[in-house]
């Protein structure tokens, strides 16, 4: 459980940097609620977690950034950059070295606190940030009084903040982001589901074309797809993990899936095409064999409910594990013969 645990928190984290790096604000949003189910449902933070978790909180962050009216603390007067500064100093801890990007991306939001206020035209409550911020460090000085001189002069287009602008902080950010991604490229789920895809790109070449071969299964190209997929030195042969993998990833859907007024909201056509993805994935690389029975339950089900109804005719069928989009390939290659 706990593998599948890092598994599966590390991969919600990668869907979450890759829309926050592309501007894809709808995604970013659908993954940002995963990762915090995922991060809810740990039991236990371990310190081999942190950097993903605090990752994973400091977007959430940066996403609402101007949103004065959205609060991540208790403490309603701490904005979402304050709070994410807060996280920051989190996150540089668990860094074995901090260059200049972690300086500069510090000082942004330092900045960037400041100027959201007096964007907003909270001058009184900008200096009230900036005491905060900044306490005894001499380190910090020369900037607290620079801030403080702009605080008064209630300008928030000033060249300095000009220079050290909003948009500069997100290219920062995404810039680290893109490091946190090349890091954790060899997550388990990830390249797993990478092999998913160019197995179905496969699937979809050979059906392309060989033509003259229209025996080709899907069972035939999952199975071609099984020989390649190597974990470590392990030729992966047991789909057991994976389907523990789903278990655990299909339970933070459910689990995000409840919103602050209580009533349930409709999974996505994006989520239930993802959930279907990975159960596909569990089985594509153990492919099990269609027996006599299960072939005549499926054509006693199509006549029965129809071509096409195959979430009904899986539910009164007795199907070993089987899936509706495993129902419909079957029946296509039943249809053939």
């Amino acid at each position: 459980e706990a593998l599948v645990g890092d598994w599966v928190l590390e991969f919600a984290c990668y869907c979450l940097c890759r829309p926050f790096r592309e501007d894809r604000a709808a995604e970013f949003r659908r993954f940002r609620d995963v990762a915090q189910a995922v991060i809810n449902n740990l039991s236990k933070i371990a310190t081999h977690q942190k950097k993903t978790v605090y990752v994973c909180q400091l977007l959430t962050r940066i996403a609402k950034g101007k949103r004065l009216d959205c609060h991540f603390e208790n403490d309603e007067s701490i904005s979402p950059l304050e709070s994410a500064l807060s996280v920051w100093t989190l996150l540089e801890r668990e860094e074995s070295k901090l260059d200049k990007l972690h300086e500069d991306i510090r000082r942004l939001i330092q900045i960037q606190v400041v100027a959201v206020h007096m964007e907003k035209g909270y001058f009184k409550e900008a200096a009230a940030v900036l005491e905060r911020l900044f306490t005894d460090l001499e380190s910090n000085k020369s900037l607290k009084m620079k801030l403080a001189t702009i605080i008064k002069s209630k300008d928030p287009y000033v060249p300095f903040l000009q220079n050290f602008s909003y948009d500069l902080m997100i290219r920062k950010i995404k810039n680290y982001v893109e490091l946190f991604m090349k890091d954790n490229e060899a997550n388990f789920l990830i390249q797993a589901a990478m092999k998913q895809v160019e197995a179905k790109e496969l699937g979809g070449t050979i059906l392309d074309n060989e033509t003259g071969n229209v025996s080709a299964t899907n069972e035939e190209i999952n199975l071609e797809a099984s020989q390649r997929f190597v974990f470590g030195s392990v030729m992966l042969k047991d789909s057991l993990v994976l389907r523990i993998v789903l278990s655990t990833f299909y339970f933070s859907y459910v689990s995000c899936r409840t919103c602050s007024g209580g009533k349930h909201r409709k999974r996505s056509a994006l989520q239930s095409e993802l959930l279907n993805s990975l159960y596909v994935l569990c089985f594509c690389f153990h492919p099990k064999r269609w027996t006599y029975e299960e072939d005549m339950q499926l054509i006693s089900g199509v006549r029965q409910f129809g071509a096409g109804s195959w979430a009904k005719i899986l539910v009164h069928g007795d199907f070993n594990n089987r899936t509706g989009v495993m129902l419909k390939d079957r029946w296509r290659t039943l249809s053939r013969t």
